[in-house]
């Protein structure tokens, strides 16, 4: 996606340590590279047999990675809660969004990324060969709910690193029990992904706004 973005940094910390993110100040940056104040490596993961590897799967699970940190377009219009209690796929909560559709852009996304914040302008990511899918589980509040489409990677311009893959998946149409979705991932080079996930959602598909949730949502 690329046009004329706004970018933030949001509080990392939701309803308890939920990702592996870095707390770090607020910024906005104009146009489509954002300056971190992330210095830090990110931890690799290595196995040629791979295991599930999640960005989110409980409120407050050490096995949650990646930081919803890369806020685009109205950012104003977007509330999360990662800790939402009712209904969730498993366990006891499930992440829920909430898209206002007042903004003057008329569309907004989150970038889930490894650091906080990392747009490819400081080393991270996390090695994921051996992952052939990405699963997650999703549900609408009222059921239509039109989301624009989901993509893992494809950060790949970035000064010092970028993602060596890309997927994506949609545009989704919500519905009011959970339903699971995949992209397949077979072939492609997972040896470094800086963006776990990404969603973009409009106004013109949804002119009274969303509310959607997600759970379960990992690499295989």
């Amino acid at each position: 996606m690329r046009k004329s973005l706004v970018y933030v940094v949001a509080s990392t910390m939701i309803g308890g340590i939920l990702f592996a993110c870095t707390p770090i100040e607020k910024s906005v940056k104009r146009d489509t590279a954002a300056v971190s104040t992330v210095k830090t490596s990110a931890s690799k993961v290595r196995s040629s047999n791979f295991k599930p590897f999640y960005i989110y799967t409980e409120e407050g699970s050490m096995s949650n990675h990646y930081c919803p940190s890369g806020w685009m377009g109205d950012i104003s219009d977007l509330k999360i809660d990662g800790a939402y209690p009712v209904k969730p796929h498993s366990g006891r909560t499930s992440f829920k969004i909430s898209y206002s559709a007042k903004g003057p852009n008329g569309w907004a996304g989150i970038y889930w990324q490894e650091p906080a914040n990392n747009w490819g302008t400081v080393k991270g990511g996390f090695n994921l060969a051996g992952a052939t899918k990405f699963t997650f589980w999703l549900r609408g509040e009222k059921g239509g709910e039109r989301i624009g489409g989901f993509t893992v990677g494809g950060i790949m311009d970035g000064s010092v690193s970028s993602d060596t893959a890309k997927g994506s998946h949609g545009p989704i149409v919500g519905t009011k029990e959970w339903k699971q979705y995949t992209i397949d991932l077979s072939g492609k080079d997972m040896s470094n992904i800086i963006s776990g996930l990404s969603f973009s959602i409009g106004k013109g598909d949804n002119p009274g706004g969303a509310t959607f949730y997600l759970d379960d949502v990992r690499y295989e």
